[in-house]
């Protein structure tokens, strides 16, 4: 079971880490007190007198006590008198937890540090980094994580997810589940990102695939016409497609060439499991099957552009394509 200190000050300009810190104290607060032993203020209830108020009323709830309190950039110094006194004086057994959403006109003032300090409390600060700043900052996250992301791939990173710092974290998470560390690489470099960041459409793609490659034709099928349903147009679909079944096609020829599997998993830059069935589809695959469907792909492209044989509309030419790569 966590321990809690009397008083907390979250504050900062970083709003979403924010709002995740405040997500889970709550949770925690539910889940030891249960909803009866959680008060939250907002709004008028969350101005420094009504705070004062709440934490020097009687309370009937069991175990510790928890006030949220929403707001506190809006406080100021003058208006502290009895919120001060209330933050110091606490009932055993309770916990005041303050959110201050900063920006560039409103703090959470100094007086209301002193209290929480006085308290005997932490005061933790969430401060968004600068763009500038982004590439240093998720290659010291990437190392934390237990990877190296190159310089090149922490620029690309950032162009590519955006400059949010709790969505790079994310990215970031899922950059060390590609890590295998049997194979002892622990470098993630712009190509890697690339691949690893890749939109939902481009995964989707990729689902069809190596569905090919596998050769479950049924899969294939059904991942094309859910990707067709979602408005994903066939040309851009093909693109990807066909950049999966080429890198398969490649894996191939070098299994047939005596390559180590193992040799050409670190080539391949994917995911680990990701990486294992790849070469496994590929190998039962083979070279000519698969070479044959990158022909076909190819055709089925010249086809969505107006320029194939046949009258049928591109999603039947798609899918009888589909079945003849997947016989």
């Amino acid at each position: 079971m966590p321990s809690f200190k009397a008083a907390y000050l979250i504050h900062g300009d970083d709003h979403g880490r924010i709002g995740e810190r405040r997500a889970r104290l709550r949770e925690l607060a539910e889940s030891q007190s249960g909803t009866e032993g959680l008060e939250l203020l907002e709004g008028d209830d969350a101005a420094p007198d009504a705070v004062a108020a709440t934490l020097a009323a009687m309370t009937l709830a069991q175990g510790r006590r928890f006030v949220i309190v929403e707001g506190a950039e809006r406080f100021r110094d003058k208006e502290l008198d009895a919120l001060h006194t209330a933050v110091t004086h606490l009932a055993p057994d309770t916990t005041v937890a303050f959110f201050a959403r900063e920006d560039s006109r409103n703090r959470a003032p100094d007086r209301l540090h002193a209290a929480v300090r006085a308290a005997g409390g932490d005061i933790d600060a969430e401060n968004g980094v600068k763009a500038w700043q982004l590439p240093k900052w998720t290659i010291a996250r990437a190392a934390a994580l237990g990877f190296e992301l190159t310089p090149e791939g922490a620029r690309a990173l950032v162009a590519q997810v955006g400059d949010r710092q709790q969505r790079l974290l994310r990215e970031l998470e899922k950059l060390a589940l590609g890590i295998d560390p049997v194979d002892g690489e622990a470098t993630i470099d712009i190509d890697a990102v690339h691949a690893l960041t890749a939109s939902s459409a481009q995964r989707r793609a990729w689902i069809v695939a190596d569905a090919l490659v596998a050769g479950d034709r049924a899969a294939a099928v059904r991942a094309y016409l859910q990707l067709r349903e979602q408005g994903e147009r066939l040309t851009g679909l093909l693109y990807w497609i066909s950049q999966r079944v080429r890198q398969a096609h490649d894996v191939a020829v070098a299994l047939e060439a005596g390559d180590a599997p193992a040799q050409i998993k670190r080539r391949l830059r994917m995911p680990s499991r990701a990486a294992d069935r790849l070469i496994a589809d590929a190998r039962r695959a083979g070279s000519e099957r698969l070479r044959e469907a990158i022909g076909e792909i190819a055709d089925l492209e010249l086809a969505s552009r107006g320029g194939g044989p046949g009258g049928a509309a591109e999603d039947t030419e798609a899918l009888l394509a589909l079945g003849r790569m997947t016989v």
